[in-house]
């Protein structure tokens, strides 16, 4: 009898064990870069280990009705070993609805040629069913979005925002950057504001991340892109979805790269050349030009007396003026207020939104509704701009 008994405690402490160990997902899934026949989705592991997406059209069929496609994370044909995982998924087709799941399993060692694998773990619950996502569909005749800016890890303030919208009814969200103070750690990102994003809508509804100049500083900083952005070029982008195309700019940092606050660690004078040299192209793009509202993304104003926004003025706002932009949406100084069209050179509309309200627009082939709210839902400002 003893001996039955200890064997049986030993069985359940190994099995406490390998539990303890087992593979867990901590961060997401949750949604970057969707276009009109693309998304990648991102998550985060606990520990180093393989992954992949499996999807599912949204037909009313359950998940498990047969074996679903799987798409890895791969780095030149070799399946992706890391923590941080990013699966783009190609070949969808606009406006429509995409089932998925995301799985990793665990790489316990890998000697030579031999890899032993763990256990897998999913995000997906039978009882309640796969995440799904939208694509995006230029043809879609309306579409409504919100923005916030400067939460700097106020995971309060940013579900006050996030509340205050109908998701159902919301077609992306804007990150316009400063979201975090400083770039230290995952725990900063994700505890800070990522996690409430994910809990509340990230993981199928859109979010665009316009990097501000918080998260160019620590440690983690220059693995920025492998949680934001990570399967595109750069972290300036463009997207369109319906009437509105959105031009998304990486502002950099404010201050001189001699500064002595960078340690000598930074290059954004280079950057935003390099950046300015794309956004050439970028506006006289069809993607662009044929859009009926034309929406500039970027977390610094076009003008001011810091050197970063000197650089944007001298940089960025020559071409802007010449290819007519409807609004300009920025953040940065953590107060309100609005420029028409004409006022220090800027030959359209800027809106600098506050740390502690929220853009929500609405756009349609006839207009573009932008309204003001602060974080108790009070509408306290609005544009509408007219075709």
């Amino acid at each position: 009898m003893k001996k039955t008994f200890t064997l049986t405690l030993l069985l359940l402490l190994s099995a406490l064990t390998q539990t303890a160990l087992a593979v867990k997902i901590l961060h997401g899934p949750y949604l970057q870069n969707v276009g009109e026949n693309e998304a990648t989705i991102v998550w985060v592991t606990d520990t180093l280990s393989t992954g992949w997406i499996e999807t599912a059209p949204d037909d009313g069929t359950d998940f498990y009705a047969e074996a679903r496609p799987r798409l890895f994370d791969l780095n030149i044909g070799i399946k992706n070993v890391s923590r941080v995982h990013a699966v783009k998924i190609s070949g969808l087709n606009p406006g429509t609805r995409y089932r998925y799941r995301v799985c990793s399993q665990e790489i316990l060692s890998h000697d030579g040629i031999k890899v032993i694998y763990g256990d897998i773990v999913t995000d997906y619950d039978y009882r309640i069913g796969a995440k799904s996502f939208r694509t995006n569909d230029m043809s879609k005749d309306s579409i409504a979005f919100a923005m916030v800016n400067d939460i700097h890890e106020r995971n309060n303030v940013l579900e006050d925002f996030i509340k205050q919208c109908d998701l159902k009814k919301t077609d992306f969200f804007i990150f316009n950057g400063d979201m975090v103070s400083n770039m230290l750690n995952e725990q900063q990102v994700f505890g800070g504001f990522m996690d409430t994003a994910t809990k509340m809508f990230a993981g199928t509804v859109p979010m665009y991340y316009c990097r501000g100049n918080h998260e160019t500083r620590g440690e983690l900083a220059p693995s920025f892109k492998d949680y934001f952005n990570p399967k595109e070029k750069e972290l300036f982008y463009i997207f369109r979805q319906g009437p509105a195309c959105f031009v998304v700019l990486d502002c950099g940092e404010d201050k001189p790269d001699t500064d002595i606050e960078y340690y000598g660690i930074t290059a954004y004078d280079d950057y935003r050349t390099q950046q300015a040299e794309w956004l050439k192209q970028v506006l006289k793009s069809k993607l662009y030009t044929e859009a009926l509202f034309k929406v500039i993304i970027c977390h610094m104003p076009p003008t001011g007396t810091w050197h970063g926004m000197v650089d944007i003025s001298k940089k960025f706002l020559p071409l802007l003026n010449a290819a007519k932009p409807d609004v300009y949406l920025c953040g940065h100084l953590h107060r309100y207020f609005k420029r028409p069209a004409g006022t220090d050179g800027v030959d359209f509309p800027v809106i600098v939104n506050s740390n502690n309200t929220m853009l929500k627009a609405t756009v349609d082939p006839h207009k573009m509704d932008i309204r003001v709210f602060d974080t108790t839902g009070k509408q306290t400002d609005r544009m509408v701009i007219n075709k």
